[in-house]
């Protein structure tokens, strides 16, 4: 793909439970050219579309008496986290469970209650139907494997026959090193924090995955400085470079921009891809970079 791509994140999951079909059919309404699942696993070893495997905050699970118990404390990826985890709930326990707004303070929450937790499968069926590729993102990898549930099997297995565009995408080094050789799709670094080292990446992966800021840090004032040299860095060494997350919502958005210029902003730099909530408003800039036509 030559001009940029739009990967919905999450699905549009500006406008709908993040994670869910409907989400990811939005998307796809809206003219994303992907759709992104986040995948952990469940006890039974398959892998759902979740952004964490705690789910207190993405669905209904802490209202449900019969779970009540499954309530436990856990350290993942060196963080304590109190909550319910899918890997301590079978799949089949998990369709039980219904979706709700991740943001209910800045999102629409009528959808809440009306749309259960799909399978990886599902969402590989979906976009093969609709003609869209797929970008998933292995969640805590290494947590994964130390409890005897590796993700990289059932997802390059769920992969297998799906004849769309594929980038896998994870922010662990070791878990892309070990997908390198076991896999021709292309991989994705995803970086946050300090200037990440585009030298030491290209030996592994085929792209970078940068937080916005570091690709235009923002001021004291909240508005966007100048542009690093990640953008053109990146794509010497040989990496696309795919930047996240575009909210449309002004609490995310940079001072003195809408989401929109935001966007413009970025997409005038080169990138070749956005991570996007919603992805109707990156296809519209896509189209406002591109010019008449």
């Amino acid at each position: 793909m030559n001009s940029p791509i739009v990967i919905a994140h999450r699905g549009a999951s500006a406008h709908r439970p993040e994670h869910t079909l409907a989400a990811y059919e939005l998307a796809i309404e809206l003219g994303a050219d992907f759709i992104e699942p986040d995948v952990v696993s469940t006890r039974d070893g398959r892998l759902v579309a979740r952004h964490e495997n705690e789910i207190s905050g993405t669905t209904d699970v802490a209202s449900r008496p019969e779970f009540a118990g499954r309530r436990t404390v856990k350290e993942v990826d060196g963080r304590a986290k109190d909550g319910w985890f899918t890997e301590d709930f079978t799949l089949a326990e998990l369709r039980t469970l219904r979706a709700r707004e991740r943001l209910p303070e800045l999102r629409e929450t009528g959808f809440d209650g009306r749309f259960r937790i799909p399978e990886l499968d599902e969402v590989i069926e979906l976009a093969a139907r609709a003609g869209v590729g797929v970008y998933p993102e292995t969640k805590h990898p290494t947590y994964f494997a130390g409890l005897g549930l590796a993700l990289e099997p059932p997802l390059l297995a769920a992969l297998e026959g799906f004849g769309g565009p594929v980038f896998i995408q994870s922010f662990e080094a070791g878990n892309l090193r070990a997908l390198r050789e076991l896999t021709d799709h292309p991989l994705v670094r995803l970086t946050a924090g300090p200037a990440p080292d585009v030298a030491e990446i290209a030996a592994y992966a085929d792209a970078i995955g940068p937080h916005k800021d570091q690709v235009i840090p923002r001021g004291e004032d909240g508005a966007l400085g100048e542009p690093t040299a990640l953008v053109d860095e990146a794509h010497a060494a040989g990496l696309l470079v795919h930047p996240w997350t575009f909210r449309p919502e002004p609490q995310f958005v940079p001072a003195g921009l809408d989401g929109g210029a935001e966007l413009d902003r970025f997409l005038a730099l080169g990138v070749d891809g956005v991570f996007a909530d919603d992805p109707g408003a990156a296809v519209a800039a896509r189209s406002r970079a591109a010019g008449p036509r």
